[in-house]
Formats: structure tokens, sequence, C-alpha cells
């Protein structure tokens, strides 16, 4: 039988530091919350190679006393609980007294720390099994802790950090968490020597969230301010038209501190409730206020989740807060009129009457198209009637009975794939002016705006499921790599924004994308640049179908698989198949059912479902009693 056996305590600090530091962004957030604990108005955190060798943290709080410097670095010291009733009521973020000893047990630590009302300030050197050395120097107000070579002495923890570029954008993820719990500290993050976040620190929730997440997302936003039984919700949802495919941009904080809270994301939800298309999730930035007694923060190691004493309240408040906001706040689509530019390159005929500035043309947009109205109070315009053609000369030899119309100009638009599809001999639209053609099924028509219905031979009668049917034929065609190099540059690129996890996984599967059709490049800040797409996707398709796979993508604990590609190929042919309830032409009909007769291994779409039904034509004179 094993020996029991005490440990020697630098294999029990090794041991329990890794239930606090799992990777750099997970010292980040413990030193950032010690110095949001000092009361620092002002934070700076820079980190090299995604902080592995190199972390910095820099504030300007309180400091610390000389004399209890080396005091910190022990484990279970804290100035934040003193005993077991304070720990009913955690007002603070830190209160463990674990975070700075875990870190000097696998990596070098220094740090400079001056109080407010002293003229020096001390250096203190530790780390690994090294002797600590502390002495006086000159340093600015607050402390700053730099930390090197993170899990030297630990091997086996340094095999399982992920690359730079994803251990930064963790670290990135965290910051944008801690910029938005406590808006009133100016958070500055540089990476690798470049500034990628600083919000102001105004104490205004909008410019932290303009700063993290930018423009695009910032101005989709309906502000929520309620309270319901002593429990304050105050920040900002998302309109229900910039709803997301995923729950990566839900944002709770407890107090001051983010958390996840299945409470809290049911209530969102609900409140969204025939607000929203089923699948997609509302956005949210939400500080909610609650008595400190009324929470218990001391539940997990990384204090992401909590319990309450009670949950209906937080649910409550959080429901009708959101509800009431959705109803003031959500506004129809409004149009912007505005006058159209000049163009420079436009030549101007030399005998046109110059119209007087109120007689100019307006231009409605909306989403990007543009129609030119004329104002109430302009010249009527002058219809240019097209010249008229002879009439037909008849002919002793054969009388012309076809007209030559003018050519007319339409609108330019890309036809769904179907209706390009090269026709099959055996089905066949019925038209007076086709020629006879050997069939064996033929179509009827469309019912209700979802079934195409075609009589097969002699005795079935075929329900196809148009959107089912197209869908599995793009599936199929992406995967035979038929649509990989038909990606079209769109006109203008769109930007997405994204999680810090989602964006990580879009550029570290950048030419997986490309495969699929996808060109995504780098625009920073947590925003990639879509800039070409499948040719069977519009610019919106394209932006919700990169935000729906950057999901997919970060939820991935290894590398890309074809499994995985083949979900992406089904979200794209799911985007661009026709939909149930769409206005098909019988153009369009006839060609899919003819593709889906060449395919008769077809059969079900990607999700499983059936392409189509067989009626037997036996079966429908059983109901009406024509045969028994």
């Amino acid at each position: 039988m094993p020996k029991i056996r005490v440990l020697d305590k630098q294999v029990a600090e090794l041991i329990a530091a890794g239930e606090v530091v799992e990777r750099p962004s997970a010292v980040i957030k413990e030193l950032v919350e010690n110095a949001v604990d000092a009361g620092a108005s002002v934070v700076t955190v820079e980190i090299r190679r995604g902080g592995v060798t190199y972390m910095r943290v820099t504030d300007n709080g309180c400091g610390i006393a000389p004399e209890e410097v080396p005091v910190a670095f022990l484990r279970h010291a804290t100035s934040k609980v003193a005993n077991e009733e304070d720990l009913n009521s955690i007002g603070t973020l830190g209160f463990r007294g674990e975070a700075l000893a875990s870190v000097s047990a696998v990596s070098h630590v220094e740090m400079f720390t001056r109080m407010r009302d002293q003229e020096t300030g001390v250096r203190y050197l530790c780390g690994g099994e090294e002797e600590p050395e502390l002495e006086e120097v000159g340093c600015p107000q607050g402390t700053t802790i730099i930390v090197r070579d993170l899990f030297f002495n630990t091997p086996a923890r340094m095999k399982f950090l992920k690359k730079d570029s994803t251990e930064g954008n963790s670290v990135a993820g965290v910051l944008d968490k801690l910029a938005m719990s406590h808006p009133e500290i100016s958070l500055r993050f540089i990476r690798d020597g470049r500034e990628q976040l600083h919000t102001p620190g105004d104490s205004k929730l909008a410019s932290a969230v303009y700063a993290v997440y930018g423009k695009e997302f910032a101005s989709a936003l309906i502000p929520v301010r309620y309270e319901l039984e002593h429990v304050k919700v105050q920040g900002f949802i998302s309109v229900p038209a910039a709803s997301r495919p995923q729950r990566s941009m839900q944002n709770f904080f407890i107090n001051g501190r983010f958390i996840r809270s299945r409470t809290a994301m049911a209530a969102l939800e609900e409140a969204y409730k025939g607000s929203i298309m089923v699948g997609k999730f509302p956005a949210c930035v939400l500080h909610i206020q609650v008595a400190a007694g009324a929470v218990d923060v001391n539940v997990h190691p990384a204090k992401l989740e909590v319990r309450f004493v009670n949950e209906r309240p937080i649910f409550d408040a959080v429901y009708h807060g959101v509800y009431s906001a959705l109803k003031a706040g959500d506004r129809p689509k409004e149009l912007e009129l505005k006058r159209p530019a000049a163009s420079p390159y436009a030549p101007v005929p030399e005998k046109q009457e110059q119209l007087p500035l109120s007689a100019a043309p307006m231009v409605l947009r909306d989403s990007g198209a543009a129609v030119t109205l004329p104002e109430l109070d302009s010249p009527p315009l002058r219809v240019v009637e097209p010249p008229v053609r002879p009439a037909p000369v008849e002919s002793p030899a054969r009388t012309v009975t076809e007209t030559v119309s003018e050519p007319v100009l339409r609108p330019v638009f890309i036809p769904k794939p179907a209706a390009s599809l090269e026709p099959a001999p055996s089905i066949q639209e019925e038209c007076p002016a086709s020629a006879p053609l050997e069939i064996s099924a033929r179509v009827l028509g469309e019912a209700f705006g979802t079934y195409i219905m075609v009589e097969y031979g002699k005795d079935g009668l075929m329900f196809i499921d148009k959107h089912a049917a197209h869908e599995r034929l793009l599936y199929e065609r992406l995967k035979a790599g038929k649509h990989g190099s038909e990606a079209q540059t769109l006109l203008e690129p769109v930007a997405v924004s994204l999680d810090k996890e989602e964006y990580t996984a879009v550029l570290a599967h950048e030419q997986e994308l490309l495969q699929a059709g996808f060109e995504v490049s780098d625009f920073g800040s947590g925003m990639v640049l879509v800039r070409s797409a499948p040719l069977m996707l519009d610019g919106g398709d394209a932006a919700e179908a990169v935000m729906e796979i950057a999901g997919r993508l970060a939820g991935l604990k290894t590398e890309i698989t074809t499994e995985h590609m083949d979900w992406v190929y089904h979200n794209i042919a799911c985007r661009a198949a026709m939909k149930a309830g769409d206005h098909t032409t019988r153009e369009e009909l006839v060609s899919l059912a003819k593709e889906l007769e060449q395919n008769p291994e077809v059969r079900y779409c990607p999700h499983g479902r059936p392409v189509y039904i067989l009626l037997k034509r036996r079966e429908l004179e059983k109901q009406f009693g024509r045969v028994q």
C-alpha cells in the first residue's frame, strides 16, 4: 500500500497555482482586478508573445506599504477579508489572497510600488525557488508588476499553451470585459508594441462599449435603465435587427464583476421572444446591482459563476428592464433622404436646362439601395418616348408575324443557381410554344409557397420541399469543389464585429474559409473584413455566415476537420438556398426538379429532413373510394 506523505511546500504551491493560473489571460485578470480594488483610475497592460514571455500591469492606485510587500506574496494573504462574516458580503473583485502567490510560483515576478504619502518606493523580486529580494527605489505612485517566463518551471503546462496570437486574443477578451465592467477606469492595452485598446475612463458605459466593440456595434444599441425590488439593471441591448447567431456578445456584470449567469441570459432572451428570429440571440452589456449579501461570488476558482439567494428578483428585473427598453427604444427603420453629390466625371449636355437647387432630385436610401425621387414642388419630368420603328413589311413570299421591340434596360441581378441549370430531357414544363419531348414527369406548380408538385409518371404525385432540395444540391456542389473558385469580390468589404475568441478562430482558419469561398482579413480590435464571398451569397448573408462560422470555429478544441468543413458548407448552402415562402418562378421550379431527377441519390437535406415525398396514385384513389 502506498505510504501517505505531506507534500513539500514547493510542490503544493505548484498544484495550487493551477487553480488560479491556467494561461496568461488568467494572470492579467488577477492583476488588473487587484489594481481596480486598489482604487486606480488609470491601468496600463502590456504583453509580448501572447503574455508567455512578458506581462506588465501598471496602475496609479494606493500602492503597498514596504513592510507588507513580502507578505502580499504569501498564500491566503489579503487585505479584503478579515473574518468569516466578511465572506457574506464581498464587495471587492479579489478576496482569496492567492493571486500573487500563484503567479510567483510559476514565473519570475518583479514589483515596483509606492504609496501616496511616501517619497520613495520599493522593488521586490521573487519567483520559483529563488530567494526574494527587496530594495528601496524611486518609482511613481501606484504599483507596477512585471511577470516574465510564465510556466518556466512547469514544462507540462507550457506545452498546453496555444499559439501566441491565441493567447494574446484571450488576454484582449479579458480586458474587454474589465473595461466594460469599470468605465470609470481608463484602461490601455499594448500588445507587442502596438496599442490595441484605450478607453477614456469618463465613467460612461457607452464610451467603453464603443472603445471595445467599435462604431458598428455601438450604433445598434438601446439603453436600459430599470429598478425592481432593490435590483438595478442598466446598460445597453442590441436592436432586434442586429441579433447574432451566438451568445458570445452577451455581457452580464454583477456589482462590477463579469459573470456567466443562466438566470440573466434566460431573462434577456425571454424578453426578446417574438422580436427576433428563432436561432438568433440578442447582444447586451448589462450591469446588475444587488445587495452584496444577496449574491455568493465564492463559487468558481475563476470567479465567473455566482449564486443568488433568490433568483426570481434577478430574472424579473432583467426581463422587465429589457422588455420595457425594447418597447420604448426599438423604432422602425427610417429612410434617409440625401441630395446626390454631383459627379465630376459625369458629362453634362451643352443644351441641358439648369434646374434651381430646390428642384434638384432627392435620393432615397435604405440599406445601400438608392432610388432617385423628384421633390413635390419640382417641375414635371419630361417623358421621352422611344423611337417608333416602321411597321413590318409584308412580302409576297412570306408574312412576317413576329415583331422586334426595342431593348428594355432592366436592373442587373444574379439569378439563383438553380435557375441556370442545364435542362434535362425527362422533366419539362408544359408550354404550347415548346416542342414535345418524351417526359416521365410534369411540374404542376407549387403549394403553400414551399412544395413543388410533380406528376411522376402515371402512378405517382411527388411533393418536393424546394428549400431542402435546393440546399442539398448546393451543398453537394460546394463539397465537390465546384464553387470553391467561384467566389465574388464584394463591391465594398463588409466589416464584422466578433468576440475575441471568434476573432482568433477566424484568423487562424483563413485558408479553410478561403477554400469555402470567403476571403477575410484582419481589421484589428476584434473586427474582420469580408472581401469576397461565395457567388451564391450576397453581402448581408456573407456577414451573417461569417459570424455563425466564427462561433462554430471558436468552440473547436482541435484543428478544423472534414466534419467541420462540412458544417461550413451546410451553413453556406442553407443561406443561399431558396426559402419556403419565397416567390419562385416556374422556370426555377422546373429547373430544380430537373436537377433533382438527375441526382437520384439526393434524398435528404444536410440537416436530415426528407427532400421529397411520393404519393402513389392508388393511395389517392383509396381516399376517393375509387379502389378498395
